[in-house]
């Protein structure tokens, strides 16, 4: 049996060649390398790693550091900007992350105890669950020709845990900042999915493997970008990004859904929009930007598609947060208006073209 899965993981591996050497010598330590074997199979090289957990986090550490000091830079906020300059202003999201980990996690009495504690860790389930279905070149967990609509269904499901999060809060401001929630989902989750399937239209396919395929010659964006406009749309008012940042408006209802979280707690539900953020990212990358294609690293093996997909991800979000420091906020009227005329007409539009382009078969 244990010849048997050893086989197995070592079939279906991730090949790097720069660590190769440091590989083989630990296959040559009894147990060590069936670790390194399960950890180099792809389907949890996939998850853990690229474009899974490990990637996430990366982008996340970054992408927070990056908007302080995009932000600081724009409005001159002294913080960020100028404290530690030397360091690149580094001491500041450490000295939150110390206040994360060292400050008191209070639940009031009024909340509903259970839920309270466990919807922040429940809510990594439908972030991690997409990486199943999500590639980069050959590293994938599951292959299937229903990937795309699977993993907008389950990146669909955070928005409903930030509610729960309100509701189990039993606070009047946190529900204040649910039933924002609510109305920015319906706002934008029409359109979401009307831009996929014009996707999934034009590429006749909803395998993310053969849509990258496809984009070889010329990246989607050229092909509709109409719907590469529409998705990005899409992406700010689903992830609350300026000027959709309206569940979360700090001047008005001091942090949504989670006011009544500290701690450590409140470090885990405020991650959960740059998490949906990476998601959609990824997403968009695969189906505009030619997903993981790009010239070859051979040095890198099977890292080097995930390195271009990654890439492309983290410039993405680099333009959703900068929108932080140029656009004020909508009115949530405004946004809900935007979404049911401006957002969903666009949709509509660019599921034409898609249509089109499949008509006169151009891809």
């Amino acid at each position: 049996m244990f010849a048997e899965l050893m086989e197995m993981f070592r079939g279906n591996a991730v090949e790097i060649p720069i660590l190769q050497p440091i590989i083989d010598a630990l296959m040559g330590i009894p147990l060590v390398n069936f670790v390194v074997s399960f950890l180099l199979w792809k389907p949890l090289f996939a998850i853990l790693f690229a474009p899974g957990l490990a990637a996430l986090m990366v982008a996340m550490l970054f992408i927070i550091w990056f908007e302080r000091k995009v932000t600081a830079r724009v409005q001159w906020r002294y913080g960020p900007l100028e404290i530690s300059r030397s360091l690149g202003g580094l001491i500041q999201p450490l000295a939150d992350g110390m206040r994360y980990l060292f400050q008191e996690v209070i639940v009031h009495r009024e909340a509903h105890k259970p839920l309270f504690i466990q919807l922040p860790l429940l809510s990594f389930i439908p972030v991690l669950l997409p990486f199943l279905f999500i590639p980069a070149g050959t590293i994938y967990a599951i292959r299937t020709p229903y990937a795309l609509p699977l993993i907008v269904a389950l990146i669909s499901l955070v928005p409903m845990l930030i509610v729960l999060i309100g509701w189990a809060s039993n606070s009047k401001y946190a529900y204040l900042g649910s039933m924002r929630e609510v109305f920015m989902y319906f706002g934008y989750e029409v359109a979401l999915i009307v831009v996929v399937m014009a996707m999934v239209l034009m590429y006749g396919s909803a395998d993310l493997i053969e849509i990258v395929e496809k984009q070889k010659s010329l990246p989607g964006i050229l092909f509709n970008p109409i719907a590469c406009i529409a998705f990005f749309m899409v992406t700010a008012m689903a992830t609350s990004r300026f000027p959709f940042e309206i569940p979360e408006a700090d001047q008005e209802v001091v942090f949504g859904p989670f006011i009544e979280y500290t701690g450590i707690m409140f470090g885990i539900v405020m991650t959960l929009g740059y998490e949906k953020l990476y998601l959609l990212s990824l997403l968009f990358s695969i189906l505009f930007l030619g997903g993981w294609n790009g010239p070859t690293i051979a040095i890198l093996g099977d890292l080097s598609p995930a390195l271009w997909l990654f890439l492309k991800t983290v410039v993405l979000m680099m333009m959703f947060v900068f929108l932080r420091t140029v656009y004020p906020r909508f009115r949530l009227d405004q946004a809900i208006k935007f979404g049911w005329t401006t957002l969903l007409s666009l949709s509509v539009i660019s599921l034409a073209v898609a249509a089109v382009i499949r008509l006169v078969g151009w891809l």
